[in-house]
């Protein structure tokens, strides 16, 4: 009898056993901060990233919990919402507001894994990581940084608008990092030398400097405008769009999402492509791997648009020859 009943109970357990594990692996909901400047402003690329967790396995409500924070123009306030973030214990912060709010994660916590995508600096010289290939310490992921992309966009520009020989350049002082600013302003000049136009650096530190910036434009007979790379800029597309509509300047952007509001030409990496592979970094760092073994990835994929209507609007007519590169024509 009593081996019968030692034999039920090894049974029982053996059933049971598999169960305790699947429910112990279903109750585990990993925890996410998402941190970034208005959200709100370009709700695809909040959208790309939860679709790419999805496409791993992970449901809001289910196995997945994010906690999102947002500065809403203020980046002074990253500290303190990356505050909040580490207070709540989240598994991994993922940082989508470019390198204020990358450098703000880092300097609030050495150990909770950090990931951010499309930044526009330099992770190296800004110091998020230590290298592109291994980064070392908590931090990793995408970034958009192509130093040839500013002359290339300057070069299209200069096609769609032969006669041009001034180019305004709206920039955001610091959104890049100290020493990347540099680095683009110093290929900014060389780009401009060898295609024959003048630049004229205007600064622009959120939405309040719009006008002022633009009245600058036009009062310096600039006969295009290009808009440097960096986060801040692309909250604010419709109003920048507008802007440049309203003072009749053809406008080269860095992300296409400038000119799906309106704008002229874009050519840059796919932001939201960037925010959709950014779920892959977060789902091996909570499946174990440490952030600083994952390399950081650089674009290599980049797509130019150009808008027709407002080539229309401008009174241009693109050349054949550069709507045939295009990756899409809007009508």
């Amino acid at each position: 009898m009593r081996r019968i009943g030692l034999a039920v109970v090894l049974a029982v357990s053996l059933t049971l056993a598999p169960l305790a594990v699947e429910a112990q692996q279903a109750a585990k909901v990993a925890r996410i901060g998402f941190l970034a400047d208005n959200p709100a402003a370009s709700p695809h690329l909040l959208e790309a990233f939860r679709q790419g967790l999805r496409d791993l396995g992970y449901v809001e409500g289910r196995n997945l919990v994010i906690e999102y924070r947002a500065a809403k123009g203020k980046f002074e306030r990253f500290p303190t919402l990356v505050a909040e973030l580490v207070a709540l214990k989240v598994d991994v912060i993922f940082a989508a507001a470019g390198t204020p709010a990358v450098l703000a994660a880092k300097q609030a916590t050495k150990t909770i894994p950090i990931v951010f995508a499309a930044i526009a600096g330099d992770a190296v010289t800004d110091g998020l990581v230590t290298s592109l290939a291994r980064p070392g310490g908590n931090v990793t992921g995408l970034s958009s940084l192509s130093p040839e992309l500013f002359g290339k966009r300057l070069e299209l520009l200069k096609q769609a608008v032969p006669g041009v020989s001034r180019v305004a350049v709206l920039w955001h002082p610091g959104a890049l990092g100290e020493r990347t600013d540099k680095d683009m302003l110093k290929e900014a000049e060389v780009a401009a030398r060898a295609l024959g136009v003048r630049l004229q650096f205007v600064e622009a530190r959120g939405p309040a400097d719009f006008d002022r910036a633009f009245s600058e434009m036009t009062k310096a007979r600039a006969g295009a405008l290009t808009v440097f790379q960096g986060n801040p800029f692309l909250p604010e597309r419709r109003r920048l769009v507008d802007l440049a509509a309203k003072n009749r300047l053809p406008a080269a952007y860095p992300v296409r999402e400038f000119v799906d509001a309106g704008g002229l030409i874009s050519y840059g990496p796919s932001v939201a492509d960037l925010f959709r592979r950014a779920a892959t970094y977060v789902d091996k760092i909570l499946k174990g791997v440490e952030p600083g073994d994952l390399p950081v990835e650089q674009p290599t994929k980049f797509e130019l648009v150009i808008n027709l209507k407002t080539a229309k609007a401008l009174g241009l007519t693109i050349p054949q020859s550069l709507l045939v590169r295009a990756d899409e024509v809007i009508q």
